[in-house]
């Protein structure tokens, strides 16, 4: 992992997601942790399965957990969208393709294991890609990855939290959330 990465600045934002701030990754995801804007990606293919990743071993927040397809932070002002093309390429070696967003989803979790916190205000962006399409992955960002039915990741998830990073539950809920319903849309707050 890029450790240079946790200098970046983040985009500190109130419950609202307006902005209010910014800080290095570093500082804001320490506990208790300010909340910051991030965005998560979730490829689907045309079978309506998800592609999600193992964070590699070196991640400073819930290392080898699985999580959705790709995840992070824009620069303050910096458009979700371009942030996300980024680590699509950064991480998977995926390049530009149409994204949407179908939610935002507000969490706070704490990683026993590094002492690290995310809270974050969390734009999910979801496109569609075929298993076909290439993929390659950097060592340094994904341990694995792999193909799973939204059904069957519920059940996963249901049955071994500790395996998989904790937003991915409420990642994964903004998939099938009616659009009228903006409360769970912003993890049920």
């Amino acid at each position: 992992m890029n450790a240079d990465r946790e200098t970046h600045l983040v985009e500190l934002v109130d419950e609202t997601g307006s902005p209010i701030g910014s800080r290095t990754v570093d500082e804001a995801h320490r506990a208790p942790g300010l909340l910051h804007r991030a965005f998560s990606v979730l490829l689907v293919d045309p079978a309506g399965r998800v592609l999600l990743q193992r964070r590699a071993a070196v991640k400073t927040r819930f290392p080898l957990r699985w999580a959705n397809t790709c995840c992070g932070h824009p620069a303050p002002g910096q458009p979700v969208e371009t942030a996300a093309h980024r680590r699509l390429g950064e991480e998977l070696g995926i390049g530009a393709l149409p994204l949407t967003e179908i939610g935002v989803y507000l969490y706070r979790a704490e990683d026993p294991a590094t002492g690290r916190v995310e809270y974050e205000y969390d734009h999910v962006l979801r496109g569609e890609f075929t298993p076909e399409d290439s993929v390659l992955p950097d060592p340094d960002e994904v341990a694995d990855l792999r193909w799973v039915h939204p059904d069957e990741l519920r059940a996963a998830l249901a049955a071994d939290p500790t395996g998989y990073a904790p937003w991915l539950g409420g990642v994964l809920r903004q998939l099938t959330v009616p659009e009228d319903d903006p409360a769970e849309r912003l993890g049920g707050r």
